[in-house]
């Protein structure tokens, strides 16, 4: 309710300074214990027992800055970042734009973020509060040695990540998605893999890699044999696309990644891709144009374990993540499964 009273003055304002409103309100809101993780939609994945299969994807809590304010709000886990070791800027402004008429945010962000340091300030000083928070690490856009970064953010953050998740799917640092190349990701899960050894193994968080959606048959494949030899924890399927379907807004010719509600057949399609690609044994976070309980309830039966949520919450508002949950146990119940494991996979 507060939100619809609200939103005409949030959208007045530029799509990048909403954001940080958003992040500064919810600064405002006191840490709590995290959710009972034996609820009726309570789930297991990849050894970590989720309250709820609902989550908030990368890219809305850049820095670390509210983990535990959106678990609050009832979301199952949250992922923070992009995270780079060194701080950069990003590109140039403006690079977040809302498609009102389509439902749809196009972004070029850049990986803006504080840097490593910063966010491990942060989540050092929450560690003892529990709860589920990955962290999506990335490398800087002028690295020498990608997977270097990429290693060095594994061990950085293994000690206060749920998960780590590998982010080779961003369109919007150059030549980053070549990493999705089956020689090179090779290359990069194994130094990721590396990296975690320091720590004893049941202090090492699994390893979850964020996948583009604008992926052919035989990248698919690929990424499925290499996940599943390098048991890995989840794909997350997927990040934002480069493609551009029919759209209404003034904004539809800007440059960067697609994501909202147009985007909801494209990712579907990839989790039901992945499911069959993997023979289902690799669990599968579904993101992208996802704004209600039928949404998640689709994706969850087309094969995903867990979803994410993010452009929806523009247009819907925090609550969001809430009202899915709510959702979600009632279509469970219709269709008469016991757990939300049972119904994956199912359609």
């Amino acid at each position: 309710m507060l939100f619809r009273l609200i939103k005409p003055a949030i959208f007045a304002l530029d799509s990048e300074a909403a954001h940080r409103l958003a992040i500064a309100g919810l600064k405002t809101l006191p840490p709590s214990a995290p959710k009972s993780d034996r609820g009726p939609l309570s789930t297991e994945v990849a050894g970590l027992r989720f309250p709820n299969p609902v989550g908030v994807a990368a890219g809305f809590d850049k820095d670390a800055e509210v983990p535990d304010a959106l678990l609050r709000l009832g979301f199952g886990f949250t992922e923070v970042g992009s995270i780079t070791p060194r701080p950069q800027e990003g590109n140039a402004k403006p690079r977040l734009f809302r498609l009102a008429e389509d439902r749809a945010v196009i972004n070029r962000m850049g990986f803006n973020n504080a840097g490593g340091q910063a966010a491990l300030t942060r989540l050092k000083a929450r560690a003892d509060r529990g709860g589920i928070v990955g962290v999506n690490i990335g490398a800087n856009k002028d690295s020498d040695d990608r997977i270097a970064d990429y290693a060095g953010m594994a061990r950085l953050m293994t000690p206060f990540a749920s998960y780590l998740a590998v982010n080779v799917s961003s369109p919007n640092t150059p030549g980053l998605r070549v990493l999705q190349d089956e020689g090179a990701l090779n290359a990069l899960i194994d130094a990721v893999i590396d990296a975690r050894r320091g720590a004893a193994a049941e202090n090492r968080p699994p390893i979850f890699l964020k996948v583009a959606p604008d992926l052919e048959t035989s990248d698919i494949e690929a990424i499925a044999r290499i996940a599943i030899d390098k048991q890995l924890g989840a794909l997350i399927v997927s990040n934002t696309t480069i493609s551009r379907p029919e759209l209404k807004s003034r904004h539809a010719g800007e440059a960067g990644g697609l994501s909202g509600a147009p985007l909801r057949q494209l990712a579907l399609q990839r989790v039901r891709d992945f499911r069959a690609a993997t023979g289902g044994e690799m669990p599968l976070v579904g993101v992208g144009g996802i704004g209600s309980a039928n949404h998640a309830w689709e994706r969850i039966r087309a094969g995903a374990s867990l979803i994410q949520l993010y452009s929806a919450m523009v247009y819907e508002g925090p609550g969001l993540g809430a009202r899915i949950v709510k959702g979600l146990e009632k279509l469970m119940k219709r269709d008469g499964f016991a757990t939300i494991a049972e119904a994956v996979g199912t359609e």
